[in-house]
């Protein structure tokens, strides 16, 4: 998520992934004011204008907030509240309104009092930084953004090249300016670039983006060890041990190896482990939780308001918390599993 601290009081944000937007699940309280822009139907005092008939404009409000909660969509919070500013003098302050955040969209937070989880949630996080993984061949081409565990995916790019005897007016380097330009419209402030792939061609596109100082400043890695190219290359570089070595720091990483201990602990029977929500909460209750990692699966059986305490009291008990959603293999093992599981610090008994 990036944000910057205004003052005391209040931040501004904005969204990067699925895991921010529970974030703010977990630190936007009511009674909390939001500023952001959204719709509104605004009527037309017009002659023959149908009264049940409205233009939808775009506004930018500050509302109190009454009401917040994870859209059915997972990748949205809707927040409803009373409306106490706005940039538009056809919208009435005092007025009912709602709102619902994005990846992407900014916003702005303002509380009257931050609460030590509040803090550490938005401030006390180190960003693990994101990554542009790049899947490449003679053929075609595959780029994904990588930011925590949220995967977005480009379509793939084609070479025209046909098997290993290429056209006669085949030429790679017309490819990778392709690849080149593509990479530059997606590629964000601090991203590295992750180039992987089978035989040569990784090392040949990354000397040719190296030549370029509007690429090489991200900095450049070439990985070997994934034999594919395109979507199936990333998402076989996602799933590996090559990616757990490669990216040792990122998020991704980090719940890839406690899911990887966890189901170690299973088939040895060593019961420092919890699944589903009744079992992990037992454990948070009883301070075990050394590491936690829940998905949208979580909120399906479960009131929400009553996994966000749960979420912050495992916080602060010292517990790390990660959320991961269903765009990489590691959401999908979480949810399989009930969607919550933790490592625990000691086995409990009974």
């Amino acid at each position: 998520m990036i944000t910057k601290k205004i003052d005391e009081n209040t931040i501004a944000l904005i969204p990067e992934e699925s895991d921010d937007l529970f974030t703010l699940r977990r630190v936007i309280r009511k009674g909390d004011r939001i500023v952001g822009d959204t719709t509104r139907v605004i009527k037309q005092d017009k002659d023959f204008a149908r009264p049940d008939r409205g233009e939808r404009i775009k506004i930018r409000i500050a509302f109190d907030i009454e009401k917040i909660s994870i859209d059915d969509v997972v990748d949205r919070l809707k927040i409803q509240g009373i409306i106490a500013e706005s940039d538009n003098e056809s919208v009435s302050k005092g007025s009912h309104h709602s709102m619902t955040m994005k990846i992407g969209e900014p916003a702005t937070l303002i509380k009257r009092n931050w609460n030590d989880i509040e803090k550490k949630l938005l401030f006390g996080r180190k960003d693990t930084g994101s990554f542009l993984l790049v899947a490449i061949d003679t053929s075609d081409c595959g780029i994904g953004r990588l930011t925590g565990t949220h995967l977005k995916l480009m379509p793939n790019l084609y070479s025209g090249a046909s098997g290993k005897r290429y056209k006669s007016k085949f030429n790679i380097e017309d490819f990778f300016s392709d690849v080149q330009s593509a990479i530059s419209s997606s590629i964000r402030e601090n991203d590295e670039i992750i180039i992987f792939g089978p035989g040569e061609t990784k090392r040949r596109l990354g000397n040719f983006l190296s030549e370029l100082p509007s690429v090489k400043e991200h900095g450049i890695r070439v990985i070997d060890g994934i034999d594919s190219s395109g979507e199936d290359g990333i998402y076989t570089f996602i799933k590996s041990d090559t990616m757990r070595q490669a990216l040792t720091k990122s998020k991704i990483a980090k719940v890839s190896a406690i899911l990887d201990e966890i189901m170690l602990m299973v088939n040895k029977k060593i019961n420092k482990f919890s699944m589903g929500f009744e079992e992990t909460v037992r454990a948070s209750e009883a301070g075990a939780v050394q590491s936690l990692v829940f998905s949208d699966k979580i909120f399906e059986n479960q009131d929400e308001d009553k996994v966000i305490a749960f979420l912050n009291h495992a916080e602060g008990k010292g517990a790390e918390v990660y959320a991961v959603d269903s765009t990489t293999d590691v959401g999908l093992r979480v949810s399989s599993l009930g969607g919550v599981v933790s490592l625990l610090r000691f086995a409990l008994t009974g």
